[in-house]
């Protein structure tokens, strides 16, 4: 709960601060003496609710879409020795962190992954795949067990879906702002809401959209080595290491839908460059644990 107070309240003095700035560098009255007349205290409001709104449905439904998309199958009485070793180590993990004992889950897929979701600490999801546990000895995969219950225990799935909704905030608010400036002080249009506003709101949108991509992407990534180092503390550096080792040998990559694969233990290799990859490379992740 701190956390999240803690997010909302710097969202909401960020955007004052920008609503502000806005005012100070006379962008209201450009656009109130070119008959804009944008309103910018209600669309700060427009643009928080609808930016957090995704962000926090999409966290609430994290568990039930995450369950659907991997066709993971949640052990509710293990069935065979690999299954009760799972769950008795996820338990023992999660004591150890202290946080409520998650769900576990097994899902079909041949690489080395794994996630956590979920709403809360007390409210989570682990599930490996089936490629894990086939290609990690036991060592490797209690330390890919205990990294995903760091994630859990740092709150990573909430503090993602807030970075997500304050970026979002951003991005709608200014786009539309450059939508109303470019419609009405630029090409002085006469009407309430000009074609170019609608195109221009649009274009800004998406070029925002992977600036914000980009902030992101580098929280997953600084996420990734925190969870690491709780990993190292639960499981034990080297465990760790040896696990991260092994996905280079036999790395994959990942099949993990694109709405969880910031939550996977490998990642996926990133076409455009390092600015949008979810995950640090495993190198720079052992050579940081070894480094503490």
């Amino acid at each position: 709960m701190k956390r999240i107070f803690l997010f909302i309240v710097t969202n909401l003095a960020i955007l004052l601060m920008l609503n502000i700035t806005l005012r100070l560098l006379g962008v209201d009255r450009i656009l109130d003496a070119e008959g804009g007349g944008l309103n910018f205290n209600a669309l700060l409001v427009f643009s928080t609710v609808l930016g957090f709104g995704g962000s926090l449905i999409s966290l609430a439904m994290s568990k039930w879409s995450a369950k659907h998309m991997t066709g993971a199958v949640v052990i509710d009485v293990p069935s065979n020795s690999t299954e009760g070793w799972l769950v008795e180590t996820v338990r023992r993990q999660a004591k150890k962190a202290g946080v409520g004992m998650p769900e576990v889950a097994i899902y079909d897929s041949p690489d080395i992954n794994a996630f956590a979701t979920g709403m809360s600490r007390d409210n989570a999801l682990v599930a490996v795949s089936t490629g894990l546990l086939q290609k990690m000895n036991r060592d490797e995969a209690e330390a890919v067990l205990a990294h995903e219950i760091s994630h859990v225990a740092n709150g990573d799935m909430v503090t993602l879906a807030l970075i997500q909704g304050v970026v979002n905030t951003f991005v709608i608010f200014l786009s539309r702002v450059i939508g109303y400036i470019v419609d009405r002080a630029v090409l002085k249009s006469e009407e309430e809401h000009g074609p170019a506003y609608f195109i221009t709101s649009l274009i800004a949108q998406m070029v925002l959209g992977i600036f914000a991509t980009i902030i992101v992407m580098w929280f997953s990534r600084q996420r990734e080595f925190r969870a690491d180092a709780g990993s190292a503390q639960i499981s034990g550096r080297d465990k760790m290491i040896a696990a991260l080792r092994r996905l280079q040998q036999e790395y994959e990559p990942s099949h993990l839908p694109d709405k969880i694969a910031a939550f996977g233990i490998s990642g996926q290799k990133s076409q455009i460059g390092r600015l949008f990859m979810s995950h640090p490379p495993l190198e720079e992740r052992i050579q940081a644990l070894q480094s503490v």
